[in-house]
């Protein structure tokens, strides 16, 4: 759910399955169109199709009942995804809710659609995004994808991966080490009040 590709002796170990049956069930996924693999050496990578498929996983979340946790390590990990994390390649989480509340409410994006307005193509011009360059690509360029933790929709699209981007490229957020969470830097804090007047103290509650 971070984008990434994966090799299945690290997915089972995750699932806490054997090898063999992590195997079977990612060749199940491969023959549904779900997953995609890419050989390296005599290593298998494996990762989601598409944005398609990682919707569908987070709008999943939305029906399956609360995991209870049993240890510290759950407890934390369990908030740390509901603070900032990647679906896939746009920011969710409360992160990701946070900056796209801003927008609706700043005029950058149209309410009912979540594309672009004027006001707000200047603004993501303003901070490094070519609206242009992303409505030349296939993708869909803007729309809400209900954030599983939040309830509430955060910016998908090639317009959310694009912003995504610019938060990694700039350091405003890192990656966590084993985990689709993100971590909010210092200069993350700052871009977050001076560009979408976010307190960063509420996103870590």
């Amino acid at each position: 759910m971070d984008g990434s590709s994966r090799p299945a002796s690290e997915l089972a170990a995750w699932a806490r399955v054997n090898a063999s049956t992590a195997s079977e069930h990612l060749s199940v996924l491969m023959d549904a169109g779900l997953v995609t693999c890419r050989v390296s050496g005599r290593q298998r990578f494996y990762q989601l199709a598409n944005a398609s498929v990682a919707t569908a996983l987070e709008q999943l979340g939305h029906l399956c009942p609360p995991k209870p946790t049993v240890s510290l390590r759950q407890s934390t990990q369990a908030r740390s995804l509901m603070a900032a994390r990647l679906c896939y390649d746009h920011l969710a989480g409360r992160l990701g809710v946070a900056v796209t509340d801003s927008m609706l409410a700043d005029g950058w994006l149209d309410q009912a659609s979540f594309a672009p307005t004027t006001r707000g193509a200047g603004r993501f011009s303003a901070i490094g995004i070519d609206l242009d360059q992303l409505r030349a690509g296939r993708r869909s360029l803007a729309r809400g994808c209900p954030d599983w933790t939040e309830r509430k929709p955060h910016l998908a699209g090639a317009l959310g991966a694009s912003l995504a981007g610019l938060f990694l490229g700039r350091g405003w957020v890192t990656r966590k080490a084993s985990s689709r969470g993100l971590t909010v830097t210092a200069d993350g804090c700052r871009a977050l009040a001076d560009i979408w007047s976010i307190n960063t103290e509420e996103l870590a509650a």
